[in-house]
């Protein structure tokens, strides 16, 4: 379920306030206020149930939609090196990799010089 036990506690909590504070200026028996309120705050916190319930079954993701996933993204992997053994490259992966992080460091460096002499002009 979404959530937890303490969202059920304070929608009973709130239950039981706007009770409360609705039949505080009427002509009702303290007591029955009293009893009133007790009696919204428990259907509230049983209510509570219900919907975290709904919050939880809205917000659930089946697993069965991510094997089809996992199983397109397999095919394109596939198409994908098939179309790279076709086209040979110079370099190895180890190389490439380490190239372009390389120039990833460099493009960050750029940008964080940029951003200090905003920083600086403003």
């Amino acid at each position: 379920m979404f959530g937890s036990i303490f969202y059920n506690l304070w929608g009973a909590l709130a239950a039981f306030s706007l009770y409360f504070f609705s039949t505080f200026q009427k002509p009702f028996t303290p007591l029955r206020i009293i009893i009133g309120s007790f009696v919204a705050g428990i259907i509230m916190f049983f209510v509570m149930y219900i919907v975290r319930f709904l919050i939880a079954y809205v917000l659930f993701t089946p697993e069965g939609d991510e094997e089809v996933v996992e199983g397109e993204l397999e095919e394109n992997e596939s198409v994908n090196s098939k179309e790279d053994q076709e086209t040979p490259t110079a370099n190895s992966t180890v190389e490439f990799q380490d190239e372009s992080s390389d120039e990833i460091a460099q493009v960050v460096r750029t940008m964080m010089n940029r951003e200090d002499e905003q920083q600086i002009n403003a």
